[in-house]
């Protein structure tokens, strides 16, 4: 155990000098979105303003459709998937009839229209105005509703840091190397908020991660990084997080 701690204690130090600038430079992005996050409202449990804080990326697709930025409508809806993924346990376990509106009738229809070699405007601002009206039907949802069972929470903060190296392997296959980057530097600068629950279940699991950490980092300081490479480390580091995700997921559906 005590190895584990040094070595573990000196990868976190390793990561941070490396990936300084990386997050950095994820902060400076983040700065000018910060006015458009909802204000949690004094009280509200995590569940309810973790869903809120997703809503602004639907407004900001809405905003960019209206202005014909079609390049700007697809970015904020990938990330609106990329936070969608975080919360969406609260509304399926909820609702799933929500949920299924919500992921397989609408978002799959927008995705549909965005991939199109012409998507249609028109088309994209009346789905994605009617996905907001559903949205904020999940949000009236989950605020009135009791409190959940509190592994939820856990899995959507894992769910929630998770998300940013999701977007690590679909960047890294398109070339979009400086966007694979800020997206682990994001998942790095947020990984100590979980750590300790990855911990608790398998120190294996969280040195493997670590370790893993370390060597991604690594492999994307290249200008332009061995692409199969870099795809198996992050696969790597998300399958070992993966395992206390699916772990949590089960105790939480065996309880009331």
């Amino acid at each position: 155990m005590i190895a584990r701690e040094t070595t573990a204690g000196l990868g976190r130090q390793l990561r941070l000098i490396g990936l300084g600038l990386f997050t950095a430079l994820v902060m400076l992005g983040q700065t000018g979105k910060a006015s458009a996050v909802e204000t949690a409202k004094p009280g509200e449990r995590f569940e309810i303003t973790s869903v809120k804080a997703v809503r602004p990326t639907l407004v900001d697709t809405i905003a960019a459709l209206q202005k014909h930025d079609i390049a700007g409508a697809k970015a904020a809806f990938e990330a609106y998937d990329s936070l969608w993924n975080g919360v969406e346990m609260y509304v399926s376990t909820r609702s799933k009839d929500m949920y299924d509106a919500l992921e397989h009738v609408l978002q799959a229809r927008i995705e549909k229209a965005f991939s199109a070699p012409n998507p249609d405007v028109a088309t994209l601002l009346a789905d994605t105005q009617a996905i907001l009206v559903k949205y904020d039907e999940a949000i009236d949802m989950v605020s009135k509703a009791a409190p959940i069972n509190p592994l939820y929470d856990d899995i959507a903060r894992l769910r929630i840091v998770r998300a940013h190296l999701r977007e690590v392997v679909p960047a890294i296959k398109a070339g979009n190397f400086d966007k694979a980057r800020k997206s682990f530097a994001a998942f790095d600068s947020t990984w100590d908020s979980i750590e300790d629950m990855i911990k608790t279940r398998s120190a294996d699991d969280y040195v493997a991660i670590e370790k893993g950490m370390i060597e991604i980092e690594k492999a994307l300081m290249p200008e332009k990084p061995d692409v199969a490479a870099a795809t198996a480390l992050v696969n790597g580091v998300m399958a070992k997080y993966n395992l206390t995700v699916t772990e949590l997921v089960k105790e939480a559906r065996s309880r009331p």
